[in-house]
């Protein structure tokens, strides 16, 4: 009887001893996961806050960087300028318009600072390395600087039309979708 008692004794004090190794084990890993997520959420939170205050983004109008607009109307607008300190400015404007021809003569006729770095047409170009410019470049910005989920459709849409206007100092990128009238344009000062 003793034999049986002591061996009994003996598997509980395993069995409990595994357990709360079990126990132990469980806590450590929670606490670690616990522990690396909030680092990673630190991180990005850091990373953000010091990119916000390197990248200045403040709300612009389309007039004030084109200001013949030849009656264009435009709906919903949102314009950004963006500005790094070591460069030029840049503007993104995201705008609804039914009169895609009436937008493109518009960005073609303004004013220039010269002539001979100027085309006077706008030129239909592919747009995939757009797609990877725009990919590459929504790493870098902080959050909620440009709403950049318009991504996903332009890897997607074939239908989506893309247009290059030089008109020194202003580059424009236009991304019309023929779909819907929405359009988003990437506006590069040149020096």
């Amino acid at each position: 009887m003793k034999r049986t008692l002591i061996t009994l004794s003996l598997l509980f004090l395993m069995l409990s001893c595994s357990k709360i190794e079990e126990t132990v084990n469980t806590t450590v890993e929670s606490a670690t996961q616990k522990a690396q997520d909030k680092a990673k959420e630190t991180i990005q939170k850091t990373v953000n806050e010091q990119l916000s205050k390197v990248v200045n983004a403040e709300t612009v109008k389309f007039e004030t960087v084109f200001p013949h607009s030849n009656g264009l109307l435009l709906e919903n607008e949102v314009g950004k300028k963006v500005a790094f300190p070591n460069g030029a400015p840049f503007f993104i404007f995201k705008y609804k318009t039914a009169e895609k021809d009436l937008l493109l003569k518009t960005l073609v006729e303004q004013a220039t600072s010269d002539e001979a770095r100027s085309k006077k047409d706008f030129e239909k170009i592919d747009g995939t390395n757009i797609v990877e410019k725009l990919t590459f470049f929504e790493r870098f910005l902080p959050e909620n600087t440009i709403d950049m989920s318009f991504l996903d459709d332009l890897k997607n849409d074939e239908t989506i039309e893309y247009y290059k206007i030089k008109r020194f100092p202003n580059a424009s990128t236009v991304i019309y979708n023929p779909k819907n009238g929405m359009v988003y344009q990437f506006v590069e000062v040149k020096k």
